[in-house]
């Protein structure tokens, strides 16, 4: 799919790998709207970018709120061609710890903001998708969600975000099935360590032996390498339904 004179909607596209992308397709000619939760970044970002950038405030797990800031991008706009899922929320907890058994509702909240939410997400772009006049491929729209390597490689703690990052892997090829006849394409992204404002607040010497980690290249990942692949997905036509490790070949230990 051609990205210029497009309309993309980013969640999770105030900062890190969301606002990459956001710069990104906004220079390639995308109208962009940003939903995000933070009503400081979220303009910002867009007033940085000046024309063709709105903000919409949004939590991802209130389907309200998903719901308007797609009314917002149609009303602007015109259409919803692109949707990026970079919404999401991690929470260090084992199954089973001093204290006791893990915490149900943080459990529930980090699957409601990473797994529902995305797919609130979807339901609601593709939705409106499908209305739109396929291009010379048959293409309506392009929908890229953002798991992570801890879908394979969860970490001692990391069971709710695994969990949560694990069927948005496993619900990618379905989508794709279910989205098939309308000329919809689905692929998810699931990311190492990537500079992201999580990692940032990390003391270096920590940071340094993550970094260690990494086979090659042997350095964090830039949110503008996540907004490359995104970029390649949006413009290639085949590809589709699928779940790509972007992470130096990266397999993480268990802790």
């Amino acid at each position: 799919m051609e990205i210029s004179g497009k309309t993309a909607l980013v969640t999770g596209g105030a900062s890190g790998l969301g606002a990459a992308t956001v710069k990104l397709l906004h220079s390639l000619g995308a109208n962009i709207v940003v939903m995000d939760l933070n009503e400081e970044k979220g303009p910002a970002v867009c007033s940085e970018l000046g024309t063709r950038a709105i903000f919409a405030k949004t939590n991802v797990t209130v389907t309200e709120e998903v719901q308007a800031a797609m009314k917002t991008a149609l009303d602007e706009f015109g259409s919803i061609d692109i949707l990026v899922n970079c919404a999401g929320a991690g929470l260090p907890m084992k199954t089973v710890g001093k204290n006791g058994p893990h915490d149900l509702n943080a459990f529930i909240t980090i699957v409601n903001i990473n797994l529902i939410g995305t797919f609130d997400s979807i339901r609601w772009a593709a939705y409106y998708m499908q209305n739109n006049e396929p291009n010379e491929n048959g293409e309506r729209g392009v929908i890229i969600n953002t798991a992570s390597i801890a879908a394979w490689d969860g970490q001692i703690g990391q069971v709710a975000y695994s969990a949560s990052k694990g069927g948005i892997v496993s619900m990618t090829l379905t989508i794709a099935r279910d989205l098939a006849r309308s000329g919809i394409r689905i692929c998810t992204i699931a990311p190492g360590l990537f500079d992201t404002p999580m990692f940032a607040l990390l003391p270096q010497k920590n940071r340094d032996s993550l970094a260690a980690q990494i086979p090659f290249p042997n350095r964090f990942g830039k949110p503008a390498e996540y907004a490359m692949l995104a970029r390649q997905i949006i413009e290639n036509p085949m590809m589709n339904g699928e779940s790509i490790r972007l992470d130096g070949a990266l397999r993480m230990a268990p802790r």
